[in-house]
Formats: C-alpha cells, sequence, structure tokens
C-alpha cells in the first residue's frame, strides 16, 4: 500500500465572502498520478496553491508528508499555466531551466553544482537540449512547457503539480509531454490539473472532479452523472482519431 503524501481534511477558502473551495477533502498516495478536472472557475489552481502553502484554507488542514505544506514546499516541483513571455526578453531556456537550481542558494549551497550539472540531464531527458541557447519567448507553446517542466525537475521533486501544462499545444505535443510524465510517475507523485478529459484518462490512474466542491474521487473511469454535478451540464464525450479513447481503454 502507497503511503499517503498529501492530505486535505475539509478544505474551504474564501474569497471576500467568496468560496473558492468548499469542504475538500483529498489524499494523494505515493506514484500516484492524479487528474483534477472541472470547469474554468471551478478552484482547480487554487487547490494546487494550497498543497504548495500559497494560499492557507478557511477552514480544515493540509499536510504534506505529514507537516504544513510551507515546511515542505522544497519537496514538490512545481509548473504553472504557462505564461507569456517577451519574445525580446534576454532569457534563454537553458537559463531558466537552470533557475530551478537556486533552492539550493537557501538549503545547501553545496549541492549547486550538482543541481546544475543535472540541468542538462534533464534538458535531454525533456527533448529540449538543442534549444538551451533559445531566448523563451521565441518558443512554441510546447516547447515552453518543456522547459517549464524541465525547470520543476531540476530540483528532483517528490511530488509534481501541473497546471494545464499542454493547454494551447497541438496534440502531437500533448502525447510527448503525457509520455514523458508517465515515466517520470515512475518515481513520484504526479498531480495535474486539466479541462481535458479525454487526454488525461489515457495517461493517468486516477481522478478528481472538482467545482468548488469535490464531486468525486477515485478511479479514472466517471460516471455521466458526476460530470453533469460537476460542470453543471450535460456533457458529451466524443473521440477523434485512431487509436482513440474516451476514459477507458477501448478498440
Amino acid at each position: 500500500m502507497e503511503k499517503p503524501v498529501v492530505r486535505l481534511k475539509g478544505v474551504t477558502v474564501e474569497y471576500d465572502g467568496h468560496s473558492a473551495l468548499k469542504d475538500v477533502s483529498l489524499t494523494i498516495y505515493e506514484r500516484d498520478f492524479l487528474g483534477i478536472i472541472g470547469p474554468n472557475g471551478g478552484g482547480k489552481t487554487t487547490l494546487l496553491k494550497v498543497i504548495l502553502g500559497l494560499i492557507p484554507p478557511t477552514h480544515g488542514t493540509v499536510e504534506v508528508f505529514g507537516k504544513k505544506p510551507e515546511k515542505t514546499r522544497h519537496r514538490i516541483g512545481y509548473v504553472p499555466q504557462a505564461a507569456d513571455f517577451d519574445a525580446d526578453f534576454p532569457i534563454q531556456a537553458g537559463d531558466v531551466v537552470k533557475m530551478g537550481c537556486l533552492k539550493y542558494l537557501k538549503f545547501g549551497r553545496e549541492h549547486l553544482p550538482d543541481c546544475m550539472k543535472r540541468s542538462e540531464s534533464v534538458m535531454q531527458q525533456m527533448g529540449i537540449w538543442d534549444l538551451r541557447g533559445r531566448m523563451m519567448g521565441r518558443l512554441s507553446g510546447g516547447e515552453k512547457q518543456r522547459v517549464l517542466i524541465a525547470r520543476a525537475l531540476v530540483t528532483e521533486p517528490e511530488i509534481l503539480l501541473l497546471d494545464e501544462p499542454t493547454a494551447s499545444v497541438d496534440s502531437r505535443v500533448q502525447s510527448t509531454v503525457y509520455e514523458v510524465l508517465s515515466q517520470l510517475n515512475q518515481s513520484l507523485a504526479i498531480c495535474l490539473v486539466s479541462h481535458d478529459i479525454g487526454v488525461i484518462s489515457a495517461y493517468i490512474k486516477t481522478v478528481a472532479c472538482l467545482n468548488q466542491q469535490l464531486f468525486y474521487h477515485g478511479e479514472k473511469e466517471i460516471s455521466e452523472e458526476v460530470l453533469m454535478q460537476t460542470y453543471r451540464c450535460p456533457v458529451d464525450l466524443i473521440a477523434h482519431g485512431v487509436p482513440h479513447r474516451v476514459l477507458k481503454r477501448h478498440g
């Protein structure tokens, strides 16, 4: 039985009287691959920031590795939603990846040289070694996402949190990113936020349906009733291409 690495119990988050999360209880285990789905504005990004300790809950408790999240943040890799880069801003992709080593300025400068060396192997793993000298602002959406994932991996996280990692990229790049994440999942827990139900279902192990409240958390086969509750409208699942997948793998 895998050990729990994240526990949320009765977590509520309120902003100016508005509830972003309501009484959410959720557990993430070692080597889990959790996909969080739900509509825009449903609290998915807020949930990730609660796990990171960036947003304190109004009510409820959060534990990461049995401690308050702000005490264990250095053990978490985080990939935010893709940000726009000024095409003329002078920062290269390789420098962005190496920024993941900055934590060692606080947690042990003696590890910094090893981290800088590790950034090279991570860039090769993510297939971006040839991009290391390119300006971030001139990369495609998929290239930027792989750079940001590489930056998170350089920190050697035990949990990887990703917020819409394949938004605005084509299906080929999506498949490449998810295949890499599947390999990484052999050694660390992954929690991924997405609105793309069909794509993530081919790779994730468990799913959480979130729209302020948690409507489902468990195996990835979801009923139409749960989707209706989560999205508050009928949801049709349509597959395109061969092979195609809708929740369960099928021929």
